[in-house]
């Protein structure tokens, strides 16, 4: 006889008569919830790094706070896309779903299969190594202490989520809070307490306008990156339809008015050629307006930052994996969901061992942060882009399907951010090294376990097909209101 799942259908006592392997996502997260996760891997440990290489590109004060604007707003119209997406689709697959529904398997497949292995394990292993390079400054273990910490961070998160959402969700509600009081300090600290800066002006930039602008947004639109994560969580929130999209407009409008904040405490603390010039501008700016202990101090609020979007990347990203083992036969593994602790334990624990793969060659190759940009970049832009086409064939071949959310200013909007995600794609091609081409080769892999898998569904019977785990059309979640 078949196990029996607690904990999925009960109502006022009853025992739940779902079987384990048909457990699935319940709604279950506050819009809080979906906010704090947001915001935490939006603000991310690259708000303390890419500002620097803005500023060397651009020739003025307003130029740089214009690019973060920018950014921002480019954020919004990619969040309007997913909104309408995720509001009509609620689906723990998130961008899986909508490719498989719009564009059908074979780019859903890759799509899948790129998340496994490249997007979000290679944000993992890029965020653990920037908790260990921090970390390492205030406790040092040793020469290879950055890949000790990195290790324990993938080890230690798998686990708090495997645990339970309730655990996962309460740990990123924690961090993000943190956080943002940390990105607080130095926002103070630049507009109130750091000295003027008698700074020269900055040295004219080698580059064209074009490519010093081009080369300035790849860097700011990289670290507004991940809001789109919350799309996993779409079949979990609670409510209306609506409050995802709510959720994520929220979050962008936070996440933009603290950036142009921590990027005008910057200007303000060290000048346009200050940081420009710097390699740890964070740390430059602390240290001017504290002293060392205020060095110390921006390294532990670096430490948590990567801490906290790396959780929210190893919660969001396995659900991905799920999905994706839901309507794959080579993969059906990962299409678990543990009823009692309402995660997809499967998914998490391959997810932590290939970030703890990537963790290693980044060791290897002593270039872990640099590398995995690399390798993550063409992509993720990649499947952005796919994303918004969806959004405009599904328009096409579903217009009768309920939609609580309409993206505005159809079609120009999701027409917007396509072109935005086709150029930052090129440009994430045109100017990264070996690590993208390492990607793309993954991604090829990806066709030959396409063609297998398509073999295998062939042979597949279709009495077996019927009763395979729910697929990416799986029933949608009632609407509450």
């Amino acid at each position: 006889m078949r196990k029996r799942a607690r904990g999925v259908g009960r109502q006022r006592g009853q025992v739940a008569s779902t079987p384990v392997d048909l457990a699935r996502p319940l709604p279950s997260l506050r819009i809080m919830d979906a906010v704090a996760l947001t915001v935490g891997v939006v603000l991310g440990a690259g708000i303390f790094k890419a500002p620097s290489l803005v500023a060397a590109q651009l020739g003025s004060e307003g130029a740089v706070l214009l690019a973060w604007l920018l950014g921002g707003v480019a954020s919004l119209v990619g969040a309007l896309c997913y909104a309408e997406l995720a509001s009509a689709w609620p689906h723990p697959g998130g961008d899986y779903h909508f490719l498989h529904r719009a564009l059908g398997q074979g780019p859903a497949f890759l799509f899948a299969w790129a998340r496994l292995t490249v997007i979000p394990t290679g944000s993992i292993a890029l965020l653990a190594f920037v908790f260990g390079d921090y970390a390492s400054q205030l406790v040092p273990l040793g020469s290879y202490s950055s890949s000790v910490y990195a290790t324990a961070v993938v080890v230690g998160l798998t686990a708090m989520n495997v645990a339970g959402l309730r655990q996962g969700t309460r740990t990123q509600n924690l961090l993000t809070v943190l956080e943002v009081l940390g990105v607080g300090v130095l926002i103070v600290a630049g507009l109130l307490l750091a000295p003027t800066p008698a700074q020269p002006p900055p040295a004219a930039s080698s580059s064209s306008m074009g490519s010093a602008w081009g080369m300035a947004m790849i860097f700011v639109l990289l670290t507004y990156g991940g809001w789109n994560e919350v799309a996993c969580l779409s079949a979990e929130v609670k409510g209306s339809r609506r409050n995802l999209g709510r959720a994520l407009l929220v979050s962008i409008g936070v996440v933009t008015a603290l950036y142009l904040l921590v990027n005008w405490a910057y200007l303000r603390g060290l000048g346009l050629a200050g940081v420009g010039s710097s390699e740890a501008v964070a740390a430059d700016l602390m240290k001017r307006a504290l002293g060392n202990w205020g060095a110390q101090l921006i390294c532990i609020v670096v430490a948590v930052s990567a801490l906290t979007s790396a959780n929210a990347t190893v919660l969001t990203g396995a659900r991905t994996h799920y999905a994706f083992g839901c309507d794959s036969v080579i993969f059906k593994g990962l299409g678990h969901w543990h009823a009692r602790a309402n995660t997809p334990t499967r998914a998490l624990l391959v997810q932590g061992a290939i970030s703890l793969v990537l963790v290693g060659l980044g060791t290897l190759t002593r270039q872990g942060f640099q590398t995995m940009v690399e390798y993550t970049a063409p992509v993720f832009w990649l499947f952005f882009l796919l994303t918004g086409v969806s959004l405009l064939v599904l328009r096409v071949r579903e217009p009768h399907a309920p939609r609580p959310f309409r993206v505005p200013l159809y079609p120009l909007t999701p027409l917007l951010f396509i072109g935005t995600c086709g150029y930052v794609l090129y440009s994430s091609l045109a100017y990264a090294g070996l690590g993208a081409l390492a990607s793309l080769v993954v991604l090829g892999s990806g066709a030959v376990l396409l063609t297998v898998e398509h073999v295998r569904r062939v042979r597949t019977s279709p009495r077996q097909q019927r009763h395979a785990p729910h697929a990416p059309r799986m029933q949608q979640p009632k609407e509450v209101t």
